[in-house]
């Protein structure tokens, strides 16, 4: 079982360095890994044609057996203890889970059908190396949880 983070849009490196430390710490005690996918609107092209693009090369990434959670500021609000329940019980699955962050329209019809979750960081709107940033540290937190280390403190 392998935890991926997908994101729509291209990869900046302000918080590079902090996301990398992130996730080399979640490696040690779960395969996570990040993919981009990437669309360039053509001019004039609406919104709905857009999400539905990237709806598109979101779902040829992830096969169809794997469990999908959509970063979604309309998604459940969960506490850090709460996102380590549902990765616990991710990680007793044979099937990848994927956590997955939209374009800047949001999702497709196609992807929020596809999804079998949809949790929120928060209400507010982040750009995507926040959110990047947000959800690695979140992860790894709720990986200690789990596993009982001291990094998170209740």
């Amino acid at each position: 079982m392998n935890f991926h983070l997908l994101t729509v849009g291209r990869s900046q490196t302000v918080y590079s360095s902090l996301i990398d430390d992130y996730m080399k710490r979640i490696n040690k005690y779960a395969p996570f890994n990040e993919l981009t996918v990437q669309y360039k609107p053509r001019k004039n092209q609406s919104s709905s044609e857009i999400k539905k693009i990237e709806g598109e090369k979101i779902l040829e990434k992830i096969p169809e057996k794997d469990v999908i959670f959509l970063l979604d500021e309309r998604g459940k609000q969960l506490t850090s203890k709460g996102l380590a329940l549902q990765l616990q019980k991710q990680m007793q699955m044979t099937r990848d889970c994927w956590f997955v962050v939209g374009g800047a329209y949001g999702f497709s019809d196609a992807v929020y059908h596809a999804a079998d979750h949809s949790i929120s960081l928060s209400k507010m709107t982040f750009n995507h190396q926040m959110v990047r940033l947000f959800f690695t540290e979140q992860v790894y937190r709720a990986i200690t949880i789990i596993h009982k280390h001291p990094y998170h403190k209740s």
